[in-house]
């Protein structure tokens, strides 16, 4: 991906959106709107900077001192916003994460970065709850994950059916967050939801 963005210049990147200001209706030379391509091109690298990000780097540097914990470690509540890749359009939720490790931990902000590089892509929900659970899986090989991800998405809010404060709510369970139901629920309990509160994926 980051090669196929290296082959297109700014300036074409730029052509693009004026190109999209005619088509809309407007003229991209009005002072309104002049500096607008250029605004849109800063705005895609911010929004889509995760094209460039390995989210499994993150979680290399662990940590293997704990005093022999292996209970379960959840973060909750971590904000994130991406881009349906059907619409463009926005999608803002949360994602909470729980994870049994077997032997080392990660830095809690370690999570909330794999979070945001895959996030900061083009998505469907479904796709970044699985990448970001099996991604933790394969790296630290924990005894199990869970991932819930609740997210609002701007393609159902303000066009088509128009209808707000929706939200879609989906979970990927590895190891033995799917094989043990105590444990699930535990996870659940931990975050708030019901034990059938969460679309599986």
């Amino acid at each position: 991906m980051a090669k196929e963005r290296a082959k297109i210049s700014r300036r074409a990147a730029e052509a693009a959106v004026r190109t999209l200001l005619r088509w809309a209706g407007d003229d991209p030379a009005r002072e309104g709107l002049r500096d607008t391509p250029q605004r849109v091109i800063d705005a895609y690298r911010d929004w889509f900077s995760g094209y460039q990000i390995d989210p499994a780097a993150y979680l290399r540097r662990t940590f293997e001192e704990v005093g022999g914990y292996d209970e379960m470690i959840v973060l909750r509540d971590i904000t994130f916003e991406s881009h349906c890749e059907h619409h463009m359009a926005p999608m803002i939720g949360r994602v909470h994460i729980g994870y049994l490790p077997a032997n080392k931990v990660v830095g809690i902000s370690k999570l909330a970065r794999v979070v945001d590089g895959y996030a900061r892509r083009l998505q469907v929900q479904e796709k970044l709850t699985a990448q970001i659970a099996d991604c933790i899986s394969e790296v630290l090989k924990p005894r199990g994950v869970g991932v819930v991800v609740d997210a609002q998405h701007e393609c159902m809010t303000t066009r088509g059916v128009h209808k707000r404060s929706v939200s879609m709510v989906t979970s990927r369970m590895n190891g033995s967050f799917r094989s043990d139901a105590r444990t699930r629920a535990e996870f659940l309990g931990f975050i708030g939801i019901g034990s059938g509160g969460a679309r599986e994926v």
